[in-house]
């Protein structure tokens, strides 16, 4: 049985090893995303701490994590976004273990952040990521987000990572 519900501090080591596993798993398939220093423990602890950190789980075992927030990086500022900043959904650390990749769970937990979006009464959806990730670049653009800029994190990459939104309602 599949559900998303929020994480708590003992589900730290748990969703810091999914987020290991993806890193490995991209720098694998030659995507330099994720690395030792992020995203970190004490980003993941931040996240559990401020009620942001959701999980996926799959009878009971932890599959995936996606971190909501109505907070903006300051990373953010020189990107002109199709909506003014009022209220806004920001999408950071989306994960599904490799295991279980390709099965439908990132579409389920970007589902449960549009809907929970839309009944917070959010005007749109803001996300990053990796420019040089393809598979991830299609999947938002195939949910209707459209590409607004870019931002850099160099201790992640020279490259960039490209910025989207959704208008919700």
């Amino acid at each position: 049985m599949f559900k998303i519900e929020l994480a708590v501090i003992s589900h730290l080591d748990k969703v810091k090893k999914i987020a290991e596993c993806c890193a490995s798993d991209m720098i694998n398939r030659n995507i330099f995303q994720w690395n030792e220093k992020y995203p970190s423990k004490k980003i993941f602890k931040e996240d559990i701490e401020s009620n942001s950190l959701y999980l996926a789980k799959i009878n009971q075992e932890i599959v995936g994590c996606i971190m909501l927030t109505k907070n903006k990086d300051h990373v953010y500022k020189d990107i002109k976004w199709l909506s003014e900043d009022n209220i806004n959904l920001y999408i950071h650390r989306l994960a599904v273990h490799p295991l279980f990749q390709k099965k439908g769970i990132g579409r389920k937990m970007m589902d449960f952040a549009e809907d929970y979006a839309k009944s917070n009464n959010y005007e749109s959806v803001r996300l990053d990521t990796f420019s040089k990730n393809k598979r991830n670049n299609i999947f938002y653009e195939n949910r209707g987000y459209i590409r607004l800029g870019n931002v850099y994190f160099p201790e992640q990459s020279r490259f960039p990572f490209y910025c989207f939104e959704k208008l919700i309602n």
